[in-house]
């Protein structure tokens, strides 16, 4: 097993930087125990508002970030997953192959981004705009969505 450099979290961290708070980036084996607990450990036990997990969503033997994440999740956020790869196909036929999945867990919401950061940063961009409203309906906003 080799070890790669992060660098598509330190380029989403960048990204979500105003207005977010990032109040970390950890790197963890691509191992579906240890994407799951780490990511139960963001939300319950740090409160997390926001999980974003890069890499791990492709075709690879050790590609199981998807798999992980349906472990934690409630509720499914399946558009966020379809916006990025129709978005993706747009710009590369590549972007289909993305598995990533997007849900809720309590009051949080988790993201799959690609592994290459170009792909995340591009993925999140699609994203972006429509995560500060669902935070807020998903802490409980009674407002219209319209």
């Amino acid at each position: 097993m080799g070890l790669r450099e992060d660098k598509s979290g330190p380029a989403i961290a960048q990204m979500l930087r105003n207005p977010y708070v990032v109040a970390d980036t950890l790197i963890v084996p691509d191992e579906i125990d240890v994407i799951s607990d780490t990511i139960k450990k963001l939300i319950d036990e740090q409160k997390v508002d926001l999980v974003i997990t890069t890499g791990g969503t492709g075709l690879g033997k050790r590609d199981v970030t998807p798999e992980a994440t349906r472990f934690v999740i409630e509720k499914d956020l399946p558009g966020f997953a379809e916006i990025m790869r129709a978005e993706s196909y747009k710009i590369t036929p590549h972007g289909i192959i993305s598995r990533g999945i997007c849900g809720t867990r309590g009051e949080s919401i988790i993201i799959n981004l690609p592994g290459s950061p170009k792909a995340a940063a591009e993925c999140l961009s699609f994203i972006v705009e429509a995560l500060p409203h669902a935070l807020s309906k998903l802490k409980g906003d009674l407002s219209d969505c319209g």
